[in-house]
Parts: structure tokens; sequence; C-alpha cells
């Protein structure tokens, strides 16, 4: 079985069709029809959705061992009033990486505005996927063959290919080749190679390489009410070892999922980016 690679951009324009289908998308069929009670159910309902809704949109210290990047304690990010400067002694970063965001906190601190993805209308790739935004909606569409989460504050959608294997060599894109099985009745594992070098893990702008490989759990917890996603990131081409982190998403009722305009929204009439929104330079169609 071939595994299609997730596109780009062009994925925003096709979630009005998406919203059409989303009741039936629930619909399990054989084979995995036998098997339903061990599947968990994230989209029992077309306006149920998942979010940070109040929590800190970082990737969060797992309970042990190596952690992602987090904020300077001589500069703590406080949301809404200033923006993220790294702690460059995170012993995880390997030294060109950490050179790069010296950079970028050297920026910060003289007062320019950094680059944030979902501000310029940019995909944020895996794993930053999981920490877009508290106020973003994901929202799942479960298939036997493929779980589809779209986050409509992107907008952003990601195809997990369930119970197949990797591509031999995945062609390197925005956010790689996922495959994916459930776990023990409660849990989706997402397997993430092939991803491209132009996203940042996090929102502290940490760099990674085409070597990036993202390995996610999220399980539904506190009744059905919960998803805890706890990721594991290996990349010897950033890091100097493999690390892990956590992030939890709750369940929220903003509706049916509707479409929603990025660009359109973003224009930078002040010019405070250096990074201009995408355009296509040509029709996908």
């Amino acid at each position: 079985m071939s595994i299609r690679i997730n596109s780009t951009f062009a994925d925003g324009a096709v979630i009005a069709g998406i919203v059409a289908g989303f009741v039936f998308g629930n619909q399990l069929s054989s084979p995995a029809e036998a098997d339903t009670a061990r599947i968990p159910d994230f989209a029992s309902d077309p306006s149920i959705s998942w979010s940070l809704e109040g929590r800190l949109d970082d990737l969060l210290p797992p309970t042990s061992g190596p952690s992602p990047v987090t904020f300077d304690p001589a500069h703590p990010f406080n949301p809404g009033i200033n923006y993220r400067v790294a702690d460059l002694s995170n012993s995880i970063l390997q030294p060109w990486a950490r050179v790069r965001m010296k950079k970028s906190n050297d920026e910060v601190l003289a007062g320019k505005v950094p680059f944030r993805a979902r501000e310029r209308c940019w995909p944020v790739g895996v794993p930053g996927f999981v920490t877009y935004s508290p106020v973003a909606a994901f929202y799942f569409i479960q298939t036997p063959e493929v779980v589809t989460i779209v986050n409509v504050g992107g907008p952003e959608i990601r195809r997990i290919y369930m119970n197949v294997p990797h591509s031999e060599n995945p062609k390197p894109s925005w956010y790689g080749e996922s495959v994916g099985r459930y776990e023990g009745g409660d849990t989706l594992v997402i397997d993430t190679i092939g991803l491209n070098d132009r996203t940042f893990i996090d929102n502290y702008r940490t760099p990674h390489t085409t070597m990036l490989h993202v390995v996610e759990r999220l399980k539904l917890t506190d009744g059905g009410k919960a998803i805890d996603i706890a990721l594991t990131v290996d990349d010897p081409g950033a890091f100097t070892t493999t690390w892990s982190a956590t992030q939890r998403w709750t369940l929220v009722d903003r509706g049916p999922m509707g479409e929603n305009l990025c660009n359109e929204n973003n224009e930078d009439i002040l010019n405070r980016y250096d990074v201009r929104n995408p355009r296509a330079d040509k029709p996908d169609f």
C-alpha cells in the first residue's frame, strides 16, 4: 500500500469539503468494525473539538529525562506581554542550533518581533502542531484507513495513515509522513518521519534537520474530556540526545468545523515582520 504524503497550504482550501463528510468519516467499517470497542473515539460528534484552552502553548517537560527548550529564567515569558527568549543552557542542543537560537534571542531582546508560524500563516510542522495556540480548535475525522486532524485556526491538516509501514524514502514535506496505530483501547500512536527542515520544533524557534523523527501518543483521559499527549523527539542532527515532552488538549464545544482564512486576515500593514505570508506562484489545479 502506498502512502500519500501530507500536502501543504492547499489543504486549507479543502476544509469546507471536509465538513460535509465529517459525520460519515467516523463510521467504522469492516474489518475494524469488529474491534470498535478498542478504538478511542476522538470525534463522536461533529461539534466536538479539542484545545489547549487556557494552557501555555509550550512543549512541557516529562516527569524525568531530557526536556524540551523553555524560556530563559532571566527573561520569563508572559503571554501577551513579551516574546519568548529561549534558555540556551538546555543540554539537548547541538552547538550550531544554540548559535542560531542565540541570534533569535538577541533580536527579541533588541525589540524585534520574532517569526511565529501561526502569525504568518506558515505550517507549524511536527511536533509544533500540538502547541499551535490556546484558542485553536482541533477536530478529528476517524476512518479505519486514515485519521485526519484539522486545526481550523491555521488552517492546518494532518493525515495519519493507519496500520501501514513507512515508505522507504519519503520526500520531505511540511508535515512529513505519519503512520499510526491504536494501543490499549485509549491511545493513538503517531510515528512521523520525512519532515523538511523549514519549521521549528516549538515557539522558541528551536531548529531541526530532516533527520527529525517524532513519536506522539495521544491518550484519552479524564473520562474522555482530555487528551494527554506524550511525545518523543529524535534528531541527531540538531540534538545531543533523544528527549521527551508533554501537553494536554481538553474537550471544547466550538460548534461544527467551519472554514477559516489565514492569509487574508494577517496582512502585515505595519511591516513588523521579515517573513511574508506564503503565496502560491502557480495554481495547484
